[in-house]
């Protein structure tokens, strides 16, 4: 009979020794709420510089929106307290992109191509005045060359001499130039 009694604890010791295994590999860290799933968090709107038409803020092409995580989700905020949330507080910045301007509007930039453009009035414009006054001097090479700049500008591949972006409206029309690096995926073509 002590056998089995014995034999008995064991069993319930073994039991309570594979729970506390078991809770303790079930209890992860808190998470992170930059970690958080679209759909548990909402981001506001950036700020927008009505002069730059880009978010206020902009440091080194990055700026920063305020990102407010679901209620009841429970993660650490930005500061590194793990909270439970109602929707109200913010739990962390998220980063977005942004452009360098210096004050080359697209819209002046096409319209002096478009209307001037024989002239090298764009050009001038835009801080190329070699390629401005040989245009002037050819009435933009006959006019082939001021259609192949409109095409340029409109097209946003020629821009500003300085390197910087042209002034658009923030949720205006924007050219996103597509780059293919070691990241990039490439699906095979397969034919049929």
């Amino acid at each position: 009979m002590a056998a089995r009694s014995g034999a008995a604890e064991v069993r319930v010791l073994l039991l309570l020794w594979f729970a506390a295994l078991e809770g303790a590999a079930g209890s992860e860290p808190s998470l992170k709420c930059e970690e958080l799933r679209m759909g548990q968090y909402m981001c506001d709107d950036p700020k927008i510089d009505n002069s730059t038409q880009e978010p206020m803020n902009c440091t080194n092409h990055t700026a920063y929106v305020q990102c407010l995580p679901a209620p009841n989700i429970t993660c650490k905020d930005h500061l590194g307290v793990e909270k439970v949330f109602t929707g109200h507080e913010v739990g962390f910045y998220k980063p977005i992109e942004c452009r360098n301007v210096n004050g080359y509007s697209y819209k002046v930039a096409v319209a002096l191509s478009l209307f001037l453009g024989w002239l090298g009035a764009d050009r001038f414009y835009l801080g190329y005045p070699a390629l401005g006054l040989l245009k002037f001097c050819t009435v933009g090479f006959c006019g082939i060359g001021s259609l192949i700049d409109f095409i340029l500008i409109s097209m946003q591949i020629v821009g500003p001499s300085d390197g910087s972006s042209y002034i658009i409206d923030y949720y205006g029309a924007r050219l996103t130039r597509l780059t293919i690096t070691n990241a990039t995926f490439r699906k095979m073509q397969t034919y049929p």
